[in-house]
């Protein structure tokens, strides 16, 4: 319906919250296509330029998407979940499934080596690196960093840091794609006697970097989940301390967990 001139609202936001309720609402389900720019300005009675300002703020929202040739869509559901406490346990460990594979399974999803590349350097400890880690700024540390695909698309970055006398000769210390050996890192770690029996995650929403927006292939507007993850051993000694970047579109977060006394 055309938009009310005694509305508080501007035009262009008078749309905006219009498409946006019909999105939410499912009457433009994801994957459904918004109707073309004349029908909009018919529809609302409006001009072209405040449809193609209130369509700017869906995208900014992570709505919509627009595929050039093609027009506009709602944006998709995420089509994985991860997977919370349950994705790093020590029974998936054993049958050889880190995280990323554990989420793949639950969403029915397979997965290859080349799924998941990497490099691996010594560094020296940043700031930040070290007060996780509860080392010295400026220690050796192993830096592992990896790129996860889905189908050939870039899904998440993950770069891990170690002490350097905790991985030396593991797997850890592989740059080869895909897990560090049979368990991922996490298996290698139980094998030095310090595999991870408490972690502990930061998730926060912000916008990506230029840099994140190039090797993520993200779309126009699209935010990023940043995870800070830092894995202690039974003694309460910190084995790993890691940064993930996930796009936001791919994935949302599912716990299940005791409620403490």
């Amino acid at each position: 319906m055309p938009i009310n001139p005694s509305d508080g609202r501007s035009p262009v936001q008078q749309v905006a919250d219009d498409l946006r309720a019909r999105i939410e609402s499912e009457d433009l389900g994801p994957g459904a296509q918004l109707p073309v720019t004349h029908v909009l300005v018919s529809h609302y009675g409006v001009s072209h330029d405040t449809v193609r300002h209130a369509i700017a703020r869906l995208k900014a929202a992570g709505l919509v998407e627009t595929k050039r040739g093609k027009g506009t869509f709602v944006r998709r559901t995420p089509p994985m979940k991860c997977l919370g406490a349950e994705r790093y346990s020590r029974s998936k460990r054993a049958q050889g499934k880190v995280a990323f594979i554990a989420d793949r399974e639950e969403a029915g999803r397979g997965w290859s080596r080349d799924d998941q590349t990497q490099s691996v350097r010594e560094c020296s400890a940043t700031k930040e690196v070290a007060k996780a880690l509860k080392i010295a700024e400026g220690d050796p540390v192993i830096e592992r960093a990896r790129v996860v695909v889905d189908k050939g698309e870039p899904t998440q970055i993950l770069t891990s840091w170690y002490r350097r006398e905790d991985v030396e000769g593991t797997p850890i210390m592989d740059p080869s794609p895909g897990p560090a050996g049979h368990g991922g890192g996490y298996s290698a770690l139980d094998d030095r006697g310090i595999g991870p029996d408490e972690i502990q995650e930061e998730i926060s929403a912000r916008m990506p970097t230029a840099e994140e927006e190039k090797v993520l292939h993200l779309l126009s507007g699209e935010p990023v989940f940043d995870l800070k993850r830092t894995a202690f051993d039974a003694t309460g000694r910190p084995v790993e301390y890691a940064r993930g970047t996930y796009r936001s579109s791919h994935f949302v977060w599912s716990y299940r967990f005791k409620v403490p006394d």
